[in-house]
Parts: C-alpha cells; structure tokens; sequence
C-alpha cells in the first residue's frame, strides 16, 4: 500500500507543470546555524509567527495538533493534563524539547522525557520540528526527532500586548508583554495568567478537575562590541491541577468508593545564559550555561480519602560550547564539547528523601556543503560519554537536490541514535523481601543497562506546483533496538522488579503528507495526512504479552487534518478557520479505572477512531484590536487519546487581543 500511494504521488508531481519558486525560509535547528529552508535535507516542519498570532489554541500541544499530523498528540482529560507529542509513531521518550535551546525533558519522570501540559502559545514566536534521527546533533532521545520551542523576542522601538480570553468550564486566559530594542540590545517580558475549573479527566465521573497556570516568560540580549554579544532567556511556569489518578487494585489502595480526589502543584523553570565571541568574520564561538528545573508535588485534594503526598524534583545544568567556522560560501562546519549533568529526587516518606545523578560528556561535529549548484549535503557525528551507560555515537548524512526552477527539491537523510537510560530506569527496582524501592541501599543500580539504539531513513519531495498550490511528501522508516522495559522474577535485590534492555526490535514507517491550495482569494484550504505503521517488538515478543496487535500504543495508523479558511467576501477584516481532525483506531494499555473493584485484567484496549471539528471566527478592529471567538468540538464528540480520559466537551471561549 506504501509504495502504491506514494508512486501514485511521485507521478503526479513531476507532470505538474511549474509556475513558482519553492520561498525562501532561514531556519536554525537542523544544524544549530541559521539555513535556508531549501537547502536542508531533513523533514521538517515549521509554525512562524504569523501562526501564532492566529492561533486561538491556549495550549502548545493543541496548537501542534492541529497543525500537523507527525506530531500524535494525546492527553489524559482537560487542560493541563498529561500529554505528548509521538513523532512518526514513536513513543514521547523518543523525541527531545528544547525551549530557546535549552533542553526541556524531565530527569525526574520514568523515562526521561517531557509533558506538553504546561505550555502556553501566547508567548510562543515559533517552533520547528525535525523529524527522523536527530541524536548526532541533539544526542540521546532525539530518534524520532526534536522540538524546538522559541518564545518572543524583543524588537526595535517600543511595544505592548495584552490578550484576555473567557470560555467555558469558568475558562481565564491573561497575557500581557512589554518589549522594545535598538541596534545594540533587546528585551522582552511576558507574563500569563491561565485559570479554568475544567472537566473531569475520567470518562466515567463528572467531578470537575481544576487547573491554573501562572507563567513568566523573559530575554535580554546586549552587543557588546562587534565581536561580543551576550543572549539570556528565562521560563517559569507555576501550575496546580486537580486530577484523577489511575485506578490500580485493591492491593494498592484501590476500592469501589475510589473518589480520584488528587491534586498536583508543579514548578517548570528554564534560563540560559549565552557570550557570544565572534573573533573573525569567518569563525564564531558560542559559551552557554544552561538549567533546567521541574518539581512537582502529588497530594490529596481537600476531603480526599488519600493521605500519601510525594514530592518530586528533577534539576540539570548543561554546559555547552559551539563553533562554527565558514570555510567560504559553500562550506561550513558546527562543532561543539557539552558537559550534561542531571539530577533527580522524591521523597520517599517523611523522614527519608532519595536522590540520584548521573552526567554525560559529548562531542560532536556537522559539516554543511553545497557540492554542486544544485546539490546540498550534510554529514555529523557525535560522541557521548555516559557515567554510567558507557560510550555511545551517531551520525547522520542529509541530501537535498533544488532543481534548476528552485520549485521542486528532493530530500533524504539517513540516520543513528541512541537514548541512555533515565535515572528511574538506571536506578529502579522493587523487591518484595525487603520492599526495597528505587535508589535504596541494598538496591541501587541492579544489572547493566545500556543505551537503546536506532536507525532511520527517509526521502521525499517539496514541490511548488503553482502560486496556489504547494506539496510535501516523505516516506521514513526507524526501528531501535534494545528496549528498556520493565521485567518481572529474581534479581541481585532479590525477587521483584526491574528495568532491563529488551533483546527484541520495534519499527515504525509511513507516510507524511502536507499539502497547502489556495483555492481563490476567498478559500484556502490546508491538508496534511500521516499514515504510520508500526510494530512494538518490546512488547508483541513478550510470550505472555495480553496485546490485541502489535503496534504501540495511542498511534493511529492513519491521522488527517483539514483547515479550511474563508475570508468572507464584503467583509476583508473577518475570517473564518474550521478544523478537521479525524484519527484511526488505536491500541492503548488497559488499566482498571473502568472498574473500581479491581478486577480489571489490565490486558490491552482500543481507542475509538474520531472526527471532531473546531470552528474560529475572528475579526480585526480599528487600533490594533481583534476580537474572536471559538467553538471547539462543535458537535460535542465524546472521544479519547488515552485509555479511559476525557477530551475537551463542546465549549466556547471568547477573546480580545490589542497590539500597540
């Protein structure tokens, strides 16, 4: 079917005839340097400003959701839940966030990896997302691709913004930013106040679970002299939620009159700090201190029947240097050394908390050049020493082809990765015998985990078909071995549990497809389709697996989004977006939040397939006003992206923005 689909496209492509040039886009992330779009080999996607500005999500991980389709998004209930970006059928795990460069995953959560829930799009400039093997440049996790995050920066002259939404469920959103610049410095500072009772994150209960979200979102850049420039940026965000903890047995508490009273206050910090040295106009050094903090505190919510409260941090400091040296117009290289250090802890009970820690030291190198007029490549590697998973490398190679009409570009990258172990996964293990859990004395470092391990490629075209209609196709292929997974039986602490690296292979492959018409200058339409196949060897070559397939969990095989935008005639001020969204079936884990008596087997589920819809309505006013107002799920969907958890009922908000 694959290869039907994308031969029937190839085709189609190449006898379009050609009218207009593929633009002109710079961006940073696929080689840590400022490139055009069309000269990079790498699939990517990008969501600008203008996109932003546009946007009426409140949340990052809606905005991403229904912009693309290679980036899955799910959650567990409303906002300020759970959620993750899986990109080309890879667990969250697999892809690494980065917020004005600094690395975002948490050091405290299982596997190492990051939730979307606390990110809002009011102070977001842009995001491009690299997609398919990223470690020789981004090191360990980066093997479904990176998410680059960059909040707003400062511009020339003097610049205020405020924004307030009110919706449904009692829903506040506030954002206000001030911001100016000349030629020698810059600075920004935006605050956000997000408030909302929400909804029940169960399917089967109607208590309203509560979430606010108090950000601050900073930067400040000064040039010193010519050679000497120095570049801060700052998050914070301060959440509480209400939420419902998944329903395990009677064993741990679980019982019929299980009321999923808990409540989370989290802290979510960022900052770096960046001197650049610019000694030669050929020749440029960058030195960053970079941190990355993450606490989040699991109580009772008032009148709850639970009474445990524990207490999480996850801390790392990162200390990088990058060069890049221009040979001449068409050669470059990025090189660059970076110390990783992270740490994480929780308390155990009240009197005993547990921390554990671990660093990576890294190298690595990227050279960029144009072979011919028409031909662009890349080749990198990197070296990782890892304090307690040994020695890991990747490298990567991309090559993009710009035809003689600068209207159709081929494109392809090949690539190795890696992800080490988190803490959780390095240190856990429980054991019955002496209820010995995670970092303890008598059971800290249990067995040898080594690094999971991968290999991707893939190829596609960008084509400009005409000044209306513009294609993106990719066809890509990843598979990683050596799983981490939890085990069950006998270990060096005794009979238990423990983290283990799986012997077997996991694959995903599919699709990509983005396409963007403008119909006429009343009608624009914009279509992206994914369809990934994948195969969870980690679990389906578990003989006493309960699966009821074999492919991973909350990634639909087949995925569309449609917006469709109309400026309505008579009226150039008012535009109309609706949104889209349908997605196959899905496998998802089985839990025993369905049942309160714990007899839940916990075997595997499936995910309904859904088509919902959202409609925008927005309008500009003199002065620099906008007003709009949202429909969401118009006809009222009941749906889930995890097993069990709510999605968004139909609601409105309404919204004024003022720019001046």
């Amino acid at each position: 079917m694959l290869k039907k689909i994308y031969a029937i496209l190839i085709l189609i492509f190449f006898t379009s005839h050609v009218y207009s040039e593929i633009p002109v886009i710079v961006i940073t992330a696929p080689s840590k340097k400022p490139q055009s779009l069309s000269t990079v080999g790498t699939s990517v996607t990008i969501l600008n400003e203008k996109f932003f500005n546009d946007s009426t999500e409140h949340f990052l991980g809606d905005a991403l959701s229904s912009a693309t389709t290679s980036a899955n998004f799910f959650q567990s209930g409303g906002h300020g839940t759970a959620s993750a970006i899986q990109l080309r059928g890879m667990p969250k795990r697999y892809s690494t966030v980065y917020i004005d460069g600094v690395k975002m995953s948490d050091p405290s959560s299982v596997s190492g990896d990051f939730d979307f829930n606390n990110i809002l799009t009011s102070q977001i400039s842009k995001v491009e997302i690299l997609k398919g093997n990223q470690s020789s440049i981004y090191g360990s996790g980066a093997i479904g691709g990176t998410i680059h995050i960059f909040t707003k920066q400062g511009k020339p002259g003097f610049h205020k913004d405020i924004e307030y939404v009110a919706g449904s469920h009692d829903t506040h959103n506030l954002s206000a930013s001030v911001s100016g610049g000349n030629e020698k410095s810059n600075y920004y500072l935006g605050l956000q106040r997000f408030q909302t009772d929400g909804i029940s994150q169960m399917t089967h209960n109607d208590e309203k679970d509560r979430y606010r979200n108090n950000g601050l979102v900073a930067s400040y850049s000064k040039k010193f002299t010519d050679k000497i420039e120095l570049q801060s940026n700052a998050r914070v965000a301060e959440t509480y939620l209400q939420y419902d903890a998944a329903c395990v047995s009677n064993l741990f508490g679980c019982s019929p009159n299980y009321d999923h009273a808990e409540e989370t206050d989290g802290l979510e910090g960022s900052y770096n700090i960046n001197l650049i040295y610019k000694p030669l106009e050929k020749f440029s050094n960058k030195f960053t201190l970079a941190n990355t903090y993450i606490k989040r505190i699991y109580a009772s919510a008032p009148n709850s029947k639970n009474t445990k409260q524990d207490n999480y941090y996850g801390d790392r400091y990162a200390f990088l240097y990058q060069g890049n040296y221009n040979f001449n117009l068409d050669n470059s290289i990025v090189f660059g050394l970076e110390r990783e250090d992270d740490q994480m802890g929780f308390n155990k009970d009240s009197t005993v908390r547990i921390n554990s820690s671990s660093h990576v030291i890294s190298q690595y190198f990227d050279y960029q050049s144009r072979i011919t007029n028409n031909i662009y490549a890349t080749f990198g590697a990197r070296f990782d020493e890892h304090s307690f998973a040994g020695n890991e490398d990747s490298q990567r190679a991309t090559l993009a082809y710009v035809f003689d009409d600068k209207a159709t570009k081929l494109k392809s990258s090949f690539g190795t990765g890696y992800r080490f172990p988190s803490l959780y996964e390095t240190f856990y293990v429980w054991n019955s015998a002496n209820n010995c859990n995670f970092g303890g004395s008598n059971c800290r470092a249990i067995g040898h985990k080594k690094a999971e391990t991968s290999q991707s490629y893939d190829f596609g075209i960008e084509k400009t078909i005409n000044p209306n209609l513009s294609i993106d196709l990719t066809y890509f292929n990843i598979k990683y071995n050596d799983a981490l997974e939890g085990w069950s039986g006998n270990n060096a602490a005794g009979s238990g549990s423990t983290t283990q690296n799986s012997p077997s292979t996991t694959k995903s492959q599919g699709l990509e497809f983005f396409s963007n018409y403008k119909f006429n200058e009343i009608l624009n339409f914009s279509l992206n389709y994914t369809y990934t196949q994948t195969y969870d060897g980690a679990e389906q070559d578990n003989p006493n697996n309960t699966n009821i397939n074999s492919q991973m969990v909350r990634v639909p095989r087949n995925l569309l989004n449609l917006i469709t935008n109309i400026k309505v005639p008579g009226y150039k001020n008012l535009d109309l977006t609706l949104r889209t969204k349908w997605s196959d079936k899905a496998r998802d884990y089985g839990n025993g939040n369905a049942n309160r008596n714990g007899s839940q087997s916990f075997s595997d589920a499936e995910l309904e397939s859904y088509l919902v819809n959202d409609l925008s309505i927005s309008y500009k006013l003199p002065n620099s006003y906008k007003l709009y107002f949202d429909v969401v799920n118009i006809t009222d969907k009941k749906y889930e992206t995890a097993q069990d958890y709510s999605q968004m009922d139909r609601s409105f908000n309404f919204g004024l923005k003022r720019n001046f």
